[in-house]
């Protein structure tokens, strides 16, 4: 748990607190010595997420309206979402599974996975407050949150990735190709590689920045 608490940048003072939302119900189940499970955090950590990404839209975009909002914060917190978001964190790894569901590839399914995190959400709200929670589920869900003005998701990394999956025997890579510029105000440009043949580039002021813009140039190319 030292090792998930490093990544969260978190350190439970309750550490019972945490090893509650890594536990699933098969676990407990079969455990039969009082040890609780996480669908209780589960459905609270699911309101610190929506309240989150609610406040987040509601600050960053004043002209979106109503209707557009809940929209996207449908998108933003669905299970698809938190399970790209969960992959940062490799939680499937930390999961406390019974013996059954953890052999039937229960690290890997996308319900177990995003229900634990939202029960991470609420085990650091439980421990702290809501803004370490808060914290934690903007970084988690950076890329998802960046939106256009129309209220369109700009992963495009994510995108990218779904529409290469769809055929077997692809593969993406992402390389820096240069840093320019003092540090205060650096300008990096990446390029993403389909199969070691470039498909795009792109200019940010992060890394992760031109690494997006690097996958909306590959998605323009492929005519998406």
């Amino acid at each position: 748990m030292q090792e998930l608490e490093r990544k969260l940048g978190y350190t439970f003072r309750d550490s019972s607190l945490l090893q509650t939302a890594l536990t699933h119900s098969s676990y407990a189940n079969e455990a039969r010595s009082g040890q609780g499970h996480n669908e209780r955090l589960e459905f609270l950590g699911d309101s610190v997420l929506g309240f989150t990404v609610a406040q987040y839209l509601y600050r960053h975009y004043p002209d979106m309206p109503e209707g557009k909002m809940t929209k996207l914060r449908a998108e933003l917190v669905c299970e698809q979402s938190l399970v790209r978001a969960a992959a940062k964190l490799d939680l499937g790894a930390y999961l406390l599974l019974g013996r059954g569901e953890d052999a039937g590839g229960g690290r890997n399914r996308p319900s177990i996975v995003a229900d634990a995190l939202e029960a991470v959400f609420a085990a650091v709200f439980l421990d702290s407050d809501f803004e370490q929670a808060e914290r934690i589920v903007l970084w988690l869900l950076e890329e998802s949150l960046r939106v256009d003005p129309a209220g369109v998701v700009l992963d495009h990394k994510t995108a990218l990735q779904e529409l290469i999956q769809q055929k077997s025997g692809q593969s993406l890579s992402y390389h820096l190709i240069s840093a320019t510029g003092p540090d205060h105000q650096k300008e990096f440009e990446a390029e993403v590689r389909l199969n070691d043949v470039a498909v795009g580039r792109g200019i940010g002021r992060s890394k992760k920045e031109a690494e997006q813009a690097a996958a909306g140039d590959a998605l323009e190319g492929l005519g998406v």
